[in-house]
């Protein structure tokens, strides 16, 4: 509730993008914790956060737990600062039990997971696993005010030294996180072991016409950008719906140019996702997608055209940590079931450097996103107690 009230709203949740001023005052908040709790608090030149207990083996490879504290426009409470504080936890009660583990133990607090002003999504993981170059990441421009990314740290006061390809030799990474949907909580499970998460493409679609007069400008002969991409947009989703309706279909943004009273719009771009349990079948509703935008530009005498810039195939999760999780949920008495992810989550591209899972606690009403969020005591208490176990035996595994 201390984190929660750095930028919080009147409805009840949590206005926080990344590299705000806000950002920065959760960040300074995580770092006092941390220094008090006697953890070594070093930044990253992506602005990545890590706080690090060393292991009675200071060569060993560590263990990574985290998740990010930067949050949507009209974010809630839990959605990424679960996971920073549930990691946090661990450490604090390590240190205060004076336990030590063989490896050592950093929890991280990735830069802008949530995408909302630097895109796109996961990008400070994405710069330190080297899905993007440090380069790319430090010169992306953020949505709302065209800040650069590097500007913004330095500006905020979190331009970090250390080496973000550093955390690449890690021996393991975990998130804990809630689930921002509604399964757990239907079905009555206390927690999600994740296996893997949904194949994704997000892509930012031009549509180009002719600017003309809203008043003399003859409907048989607009070149409307604004109603063909409408249209398209509705026909991505009636090709998800026909087509594999168990996965998503969301259109997250719309510019229209010159938005000016007494125009026919001549251009128009919005940025659409696909998501899909698998690579190919979300290759197939791109595939169908681009046919329909094709036939509905020329019915219309405009240009489309589409760019991808966020995609990812579906991910699977190391089968050793997820056969750990079940093992510790199993010894706490917990009630759980595998699950997949639909959302990207920073878990995602460090799979692609280490071993990594998810586990996900449920959400009340599987609302996410929304001031709303919410989640009981008791399901925050036990993800807690079932990554704490897991963490700590893989930190004391064989290395």
């Amino acid at each position: 509730m201390a984190m929660a009230a750095i930028g919080a709203t009147p409805e009840g949740g949590c206005n926080r993008p990344a590299l705000s001023a806000l950002d920065g005052e959760a960040r300074a908040l995580l770092a006092e914790w941390g220094r008090a709790a006697g953890l070594d608090v070093s930044v990253d030149r992506l602005g990545n956060m890590m706080l690090r207990r060393e292991g009675r083996d200071p060569s060993r490879r560590p263990v990574l737990v985290g998740s990010h504290l930067d949050t949507q426009p009209t974010g809630g409470k839990f959605d990424g600062p679960y996971g920073v504080l549930a990691g946090f936890e661990i450490l604090r009660a390590l240190q205060e039990s004076g336990a030590e583990t063989e490896a050592p133990i950093i929890l991280v607090n990735w830069t802008s997971e949530e995408g909302c002003r630097f895109s796109p999504s996961m990008i400070g993981a994405a710069g330190a696993m080297g899905v993007l170059s440090e380069a790319e990441v430090l010169d992306r421009r953020a949505i709302d005010d065209g800040e650069r990314y590097g500007d913004a740290l330095a500006r905020t006061g979190w331009a970090g030294n250390a080496d973000p390809a550093a955390l690449r030799d890690a021996s393991a990474y975990f998130e804990a996180h809630i689930e921002q949907g509604p399964v757990l909580e239907a079905e009555g499970y206390d927690l999600g072991i994740v296996t893997g998460g949904f194949a994704t493409e997000r892509a930012m679609i031009g549509v180009r016409g002719k600017d003309s007069h809203a008043g003399t400008t003859p409907m048989e002969m607009r070149q409307d950008a604004l109603l063909a991409a409408a249209e398209m947009m509705v026909a991505a989703e009636r090709i998800l719906l026909s087509r594999a309706p168990e996965g998503r279909c969301t259109v997250n943004r719309v510019i229209v140019e010159p938005g000016a009273d007494g125009v026919v719009p001549g251009g128009a771009r919005f940025a659409m996702d696909y998501r899909h349990p698998e690579t190919g079948t979300l290759q197939a509703l791109w595939a169908a997608a681009d046919a329909e935008f094709a036939a509905i530009a020329a019915r219309r005498k405009v240009a489309v055209s589409r760019e991808t810039y966020w995609a990812f195939p579906r991910v699977e999760f190391d089968t050793v940590l997820t056969a750990r999780l079940r093992a510790a949920a199993a010894r706490q008495g917990v009630r759980h079931r595998d699950i997949l992810s639909g959302a990207g989550h920073d878990a995602y591209h460090a799979a692609s450097r280490m071993p990594a899972v998810m586990l996900f606690i449920p959400c009340h009403g599987g609302i996410s996103h929304h001031p709303t969020e919410s989640i009981s005591r008791d399901w925050a208490e036990i993800g807690l107690r079932v990554l704490a176990d897991a963490v700590i035996e893989t930190a004391n595994a064989p290395g």
